[in-house]
């Protein structure tokens, strides 16, 4: 199994609205391309000096070609969506995991 995770630090002052967004738009819209077979969405409890918020957000994959299809097809025009309406209110990693067997 092929964890893409997503990790999200969103400033305090758009967090609610963020978390509405990325469960009723952004989350669905990552699933509707067909590349995932689930997703988990988690709030990371610990506290930053900033105030800010961080979330994880998990997309399981059973391939690797599938992950390579998304970022080819899908990813730009996702993360653009996510750009453009939360603009420099948030900083964004992405992780690549792998089950150990």
């Amino acid at each position: 199994m092929i964890l893409y995770n997503v990790t999200v630090n969103i400033e305090k002052d758009s967090e609610a609205e963020w978390v509405a967004w990325m469960k009723e738009t952004h989350i669905p819209d990552v699933l509707a391309t067909g590349m995932f077979l689930e997703n988990r969405f988690y709030k990371i409890l610990h506290d930053n000096e900033d105030g800010s918020t961080n979330y994880s957000v998990q997309y399981f994959t059973d391939s690797m070609d599938k992950i390579m299809e998304y970022q080819q097809s899908f990813a730009a025009k996702l993360q653009e969506d996510v750009n453009q309406k939360f603009q420099d209110r948030f900083v964004v990693f992405r992780t690549l995991l792998e089950t150990v067997e």
